[in-house]
């Protein structure tokens, strides 16, 4: 029984200095893994990096992590002419399936899902700012983007009549999509009217209605499903063969 005791104590303190060696090996590929990141996407602060799985040792020993968690803070997107930027106040990546490099110079997911917010600020930026003529004598632009309800945005639109500005902005409900995998859409439901002034579809949607481009993201992730939330659009995002590094 004493043999016993002493066998099952020394085994017990094994798996706790694996433990804690497995413990120290992830806090130290994690803090790796973020540096290289920051340095491949050129972020200006460290990501947030967490290798979920236990034993770690193990994943390393086959070449491949189960899963890994990424989380970026204002992630400046390229916005479709290489020279303007949109910044992403929040990205959040899961990473699937991450094998590596033997001298881990390189790592690829399978499969990426994550999500990411953008401000209406932000997003204001590629509205029309400038006032627009929709008809003689009128003049309109969106001064505002806020969330309109039900995954819908409303958009506020400021109009001057014969110089004179309305004494209210109107506003619409828009929906907002994704299409091609790198583009937020937002298109009017329905048209404002102006003062009672006959508008043409067209014009008053050259106003209303407008596209942000949104190229870039890591790794080569794409745009899937947006919608309107309270602080801003919500994105998902979804990817394979998701380059970390390398």
């Amino acid at each position: 029984m004493r043999a016993l005791r002493i066998l099952l104590i020394f085994v017990v303190i094994l798996g706790g200095l694996f433990v804690i060696a497995d413990r120290l090996a992830v806090n130290f590929a994690e803090g790796e893994a973020a540096d290289r990141l920051k340095t491949t996407e050129n972020l200006a602060a460290t990501p947030d990096v967490s290798i979920k799985g236990f034993p770690f040792l193990t994943q390393v020993a086959g070449g491949s992590l189960d899963d890994i968690e990424v989380g970026i803070k204002n992630y400046e997107a390229a916005a479709g002419n290489g020279a303007q930027k949109i910044r992403i106040d929040d990205l959040q990546a899961d990473m699937k399936g991450v094998e590596f490099s033997g001298d881990y110079s390189s790592a690829t997911a399978t499969s990426a899902t994550g999500t990411a917010t953008i401000s209406y600020d932000e997003l204001l930026k590629t509205a029309k700012s400038e006032p627009t003529q929709v008809a003689p004598g009128v003049k309109a632009n969106v001064v505002g983007l806020s969330d309109g309800g039900n995954g819908k945005i409303k958009v506020t639109v400021e109009a001057t009549v014969l110089g004179t500005k309305l004494p209210e902005p109107v506003s619409v409900l828009s929906t907002v999509t994704v299409i091609d995998g790198d583009t937020v859409r937002v298109k009017a439901e329905g048209l404002p009217e102006f003062a009672g002034v006959d508008l043409a579809e067209n014009r008053v949607r050259a106003v209303t209605d407008f596209e942000q481009k949104i190229d870039g993201l890591p790794g080569g992730i794409k745009l899937d499903k947006v919608q309107a939330a309270p602080n801003g659009v919500e994105i998902t995002v979804k990817g394979s063969d998701v380059r970390l590094a390398g």
